[in-house]
């Protein structure tokens, strides 16, 4: 089975599965959620070799092992492949490279592996919430290597990841997407907030189409607000006053502060009423699921 064959088969049972664990398509794909739904046990613990293991039920199963070592990004799709794996009816799976651009080029992926992979990407990006996230995004520009990284975090996925599932969606034009895979996420990082970012932390751009959205971003991460003489009204518990960019839009700081979903208001040039974005934390999974955030 090639990688072609894989994504189209794949692309059909995520949409199946969005049906049969009530998924909303238009956004953001809460897979930790999903496990519980689909009725798979989750666990995670600090693993210094592996992404990630699935239990099918012949082996005490279905559950999923993650590694709590992973970022939050990176754990997600991993908890997606594993969910594959699952609703696939494979054997039991250990997982110890997730990136296909680390592997095409050298050993083969087995066909399982392809399939649950392939999974991942089309489960945590549905094409409408692609859509939906551009159209907010983009607002009539063309698409460029930042639209890409912004619609990454509003996703919960990697840049190169994003990048390689536009490709597949026929929405970039030819050698666009390897050529945008050699921009890195820390030059992307740079060129939105003009400093230098810790490894591992991201940039939520917020702009008067971020109304009424929901931003999910981990302890360390900034949030910029693009809006016309924008002013915070009031800083929700868990939400600080960054001021490491040069950029001259206000921006904000996620701190271990936030434990429950804060409600931002940004007073905006023009607007009657503030622009309301919810701020939910995503932060990578410890210990069993019955502890897990939704």
């Amino acid at each position: 089975m090639n990688w072609t064959m894989a994504h189209r088969i794949a692309g059909m049972r995520a949409v199946q599965a969005h049906r049969d664990l009530g998924i909303d398509r238009t956004r953001y794909v809460p897979v930790h959620r999903a496990l519980g739904t689909a009725g798979v046990l989750g666990m995670a613990r600090p693993m210094p070799r592996l992404f990630g293991v699935y239990f099918a039920p012949l082996d005490n199963g279905p559950a999923v092992l993650l590694n709590a070592n992973l970022s939050a990004i990176t754990q997600r799709h991993t908890a997606a492949h594993e969910l594959g794996h699952h609703l696939f009816g494979h054997h039991t799976a250990a997982d110890d490279d997730l990136d296909p651009a680390l592997r095409r080029a050298g050993a083969k992926w087995p066909e399982e592996e392809k399939l649950a992979e392939a999974f991942a990407a089309w489960f945590l990006m549905p094409r409408p919430a692609v859509q939906a996230g551009l159209l907010r995004i983009c607002r009539g520009t063309s698409l460029g290597p930042e639209h890409v990284y912004r619609l990454a975090q509003e996703l919960g996925t990697s840049y190169a990841g994003t990048v390689r599932h536009l490709d597949h969606l026929r929405m970039l034009a030819p050698g666009q997407a390897g050529s945008w895979q050699k921009i890195t996420p820390a030059a992307l990082r740079r060129s939105l907030t003009g400093a230098e970012l810790p490894a591992g932390r991201q940039v939520h751009v917020l702009t008067e189409a971020s109304h009424q959205q929901q931003v999910h971003a981990d302890v360390g991460d900034v949030l910029l607000a693009h809006v016309p003489a924008a002013s915070f009204t009031a800083l929700p518990t868990g939400l600080s006053c960054w001021h490491g960019t040069p950029v001259t839009c206000p921006a904000l700081e996620v701190t271990d502060a936030l434990a429950e979903p804060a409600q931002l208001k940004i007073a905006a040039a023009g607007r009657t009423a503030p622009v309301e974005v919810t701020v939910i934390r995503e932060s990578p999974r410890h210990g069993i699921d019955q502890v897990w955030p939704d």
